[in-house]
């Protein structure tokens, strides 16, 4: 009997044992698989931080287009009757990228091309272009050669307060870091290389239509002038033109040319994709 009796605990004792190992193993398993689901998660979660901090979660920023930031605001014709009333630019579809073909064709010699910097200068390139199919400029003066090197153009009344009857704001201003003195760095390229175009308005920050073409390099430490282009051909026509004598202008300054110089045409072509100009511009074969 104690023999038997001994077996049976023997047996039982082996199945508690078998049943203890078959819990363990399965505790096991759980506790294996409960670690790599944690793991997963926390893989997942360190993926999903580090594209949330590269910025894989925002929302993609949209190309502003022109008429983003285009905003033309209304000058008072009947306070300034050197305005002329042509309308406003486009507001919609207003190029933001390449450039655009400009051709001042004057009295002075052979024309002057330049390209207007669509990407730099979106709502100078459509004023100019809106002025010019209109014929704004057609037939008008340049009424300065001012002492930083420029040609002023663009003004049909020639008083230095005309043009549409709109304005905007200043855009592609230079900034060019000074030196402690407040002059420019030395060696620092110029703010205004020759055959810059730029916007000149009056008073500063309300452009129309009146612009600058520098035929000398300017570097001033406070640049005021919006750069919207360079001459890719003629800038010796602007030369010739900038060493003409000057005249007092009505106002006690000796800036007017003594000899007009008038543009007998300014037009702008359709806008192109590639890269604005960046090479010096060449001289008109048939300058005088």
């Amino acid at each position: 009997m104690a023999s038997s009796r001994d077996r049976q605990r023997k047996m039982a004792r082996a199945k508690l044992d078998r049943q203890l190992a078959r819990r363990a193993a399965a505790a096991k398993r759980r506790r294996q698989i409960q670690a790599g689901v944690g793991a997963a998660v926390v893989l997942a979660l360190i993926v999903v931080g580090a594209a949330w901090a590269l910025g894989a979660f925002d929302s993609k920023p949209e190309k502003k287009a022109a008429e983003d930031v285009c905003v033309w605001t209304p000058q008072d014709a009947s306070a300034n009757a050197n305005l002329k009333d042509v309308g406003t630019p486009a507001t919609t579809g207003l190029p933001t990228s390449g450039t655009r073909p400009m051709t001042i064709t004057t009295n002075q010699g052979a024309p002057i091309t330049a390209q207007l910097d669509l990407a730099a200068a979106p709502c100078a390139g459509a004023s100019i272009a809106h002025l010019a199919g209109r014929s704004f400029y057609d037939n008008t003066k340049c009424h300065e050669i001012t002492a930083e090197g420029a040609l002023r153009c663009g003004d049909p009344s020639g008083t230095g307060i005309g043009g549409p009857a709109y304005s905007f704001y200043d855009e592609n201003l230079p900034t060019p870091a000074p030196s402690a003195s407040g002059k420019p760095a030395a060696g620092q390229p110029p703010a205004y290389p020759k055959g810059t175009v730029a916007m000149i308005a009056n008073p500063p920050g309300s452009n129309g239509s009146q612009f600058l073409v520098f035929f000398k390099d300017f570097n001033p430490a406070k640049p005021a002038y919006p750069v919207i282009g360079k001459v890719t051909a003629g800038l010796d026509v602007i030369e010739k033109i900038g060493a003409l004598p000057t005249v007092d202008n009505g106002s006690g300054a000796k800036v007017k040319p003594k000899t007009d110089v008038v543009i007998q045409s300014l037009t702008v072509g359709e806008p192109t994709t590639g890269p604005a100009a960046t090479s010096a511009p060449t001289a008109s074969p048939s300058a005088g």
